[in-house]
């Protein structure tokens, strides 16, 4: 294989490390035994209303009680992960510490769920302010890497965060909904290329659906027939820190 030498001494000299603690591991993108049993992978049996995983199969179209009381606007929640010290860990080393290749590890884990008939990747976007201090915009790295895997176009600039907002991390679901109401729009040039798709919101980590529930009245109010979230990790109640 054409380069095989010198990728093997590239292994040697840097050999792949697991993405939850550092330690090597055979390929890039993996964990290590301790952190891959540190994460709990979700998927069915789940609400046909949010996602939220159930302990057992109810039956297609089962909702779980809050999609019953207040039907959700998106299509669902889904997550690859739920949240913990691992998720976590490699959230904030993508988000804060630089390491953009934790994107494609995320992806690759997320793209299993990918939702049939999806048409349109559209990541959360961030303030200019915040991706010019930042460098970059995390959501926008995984919907590159899930539009690699998963063949997806990726509408990186369809929708645009209007104002700067303060960080969210440590407020309850009623003060992260009111910091957000209205800090999202579909940019004019892209409305309509977004009319009738069925779009898939793509960000990092999903905790008291504030943030995605804004983007999802954007999205649909510019046209989009459907949103459906998906993220890398989901708080969910038993998980809640």
């Amino acid at each position: 294989m054409r380069g095989g030498p010198f990728r093997a001494l590239v292994g040697l000299a840097l050999p792949p490390r697991c993405a939850g603690c550092g330690v090597p591991v055979a390929d890039d993108h993996r964990f290590c035994a301790v952190c891959w049993s540190g994460l709990r992978f979700l998927g069915p049996p789940w609400c046909a209303g949010c996602n939220t995983p159930f302990a057992f199969d109810r039956g297609d179209g089962a909702l779980c009680g809050q999609c019953l009381a207040d039907p959700p606007r998106h299509a669902g929640v889904r997550a690859a992960v739920a949240y913990g010290p691992v998720a976590r860990d490699l959230a904030l080393r993508l988000k804060y510490g630089g390491r953009i290749a934790f994107a494609e590890t995320m992806a690759r884990h997320m793209a299993r769920l990918m939702p049939e008939g999806a048409a349109l990747l559209v990541p959360v976007p961030l303030h200019r302010w915040r991706i010019w201090t930042r460098g970059f915009n995390q959501a926008a790295l995984i919907a590159d890497a899930l539009a690699a895997a998963t063949g997806v176009p990726h509408g990186r600039d369809v929708l645009v965060r209007k104002r700067r907002t303060a960080p969210l991390r440590g407020l309850g679901g009623r003060q992260r909904t009111k910091m957000v109401a209205g800090a999202f729009a579909v940019a004019p040039a892209r409305r309509n290329g977004l009319r009738g798709q069925a779009v898939v919101l793509v960000d990092d980590v999903y905790t008291s659906g504030a943030t995605a529930d804004a983007c999802t009245r954007a999205l649909l109010k510019g046209g989009a027939a459907s949103v459906t979230v998906l993220c890398w990790a989901r708080v969910l109640a038993e998980t809640d820190d």
